[in-house]
């Protein structure tokens, strides 16, 4: 339940900035997957807000690095996209070849902070309240932006996957962990 404080943003719209490897590691936590479509049904029904978009980013292996097929999540894109009318940012993890001394190791990176602050910035005149799914300290300054331009912004995240910075930093943290109404279905690990 939000606390009184995040009551007051009653009848406004709402803007969802969802850092999908970051929510991964409190999925991973629970062991239970987030329901997508409850948690947009929260917002609307717990703040009454008049409206409520949400923006997810997410990056995906190149076809061929896994030894399973990566179409599930080409779809779950779909699903967010089409059926929940999400606004989907994904790309190509950026596979960089690291070669020292004895050997060569491949590192993927798919970094998608730029993109959720230029979206955040981009439509800052859209909403009243920002609502952060992400503990990264690099998103500090962001939110620092965002509540000098007159924003409410709360941070939602897993206490062992925040930083102190962006904890403080906006105006309510609230641990994903804790909140009933996101969780669906267990997590289940693919067969080796």
């Amino acid at each position: 339940m939000f606390n009184k404080k995040i009551k007051e943003v009653k009848n406004r719209s709402i803007y969802v900035f969802i850092d999908a490897s970051n929510v991964w590691n409190a999925v991973k936590s629970v062991k239970k997957f987030i329901e997508y479509k409850k948690l947009k049904n929260y917002f609307k029904n717990e703040l009454n807000a008049n409206k409520v978009e949400i923006f997810y980013y997410d990056a995906y292996p190149k076809d061929g690095t896994r030894d399973y097929s990566i179409d599930e999540k080409h779809k779950f894109y779909t699903y967010l996209k089409k059926g929940l009318g999400f606004t989907v940012r994904k790309k190509e993890l950026k596979r960089i070849s690291i070669i020292s001394e004895n050997r060569e190791s491949v590192i993927e990176k798919g970094n998608m902070d730029v993109e959720l602050t230029i979206d955040a910035i981009h439509n800052i005149n859209k909403y009243d309240v920002a609502v952060l799914f992400s503990g990264d300290a690099d998103f500090l300054a962001l939110v620092n932006y965002l509540k000098n331009s007159g924003k409410k912004v709360y941070i939602f995240s897993s206490k062992d996957n925040i930083s102190h910075e962006l904890k403080t930093g906006g105006s309510g943290y609230f641990d994903l962990k804790n909140i009933d109404e996101f969780w669906g279905k267990d997590l289940k690990y693919r067969i080796k």
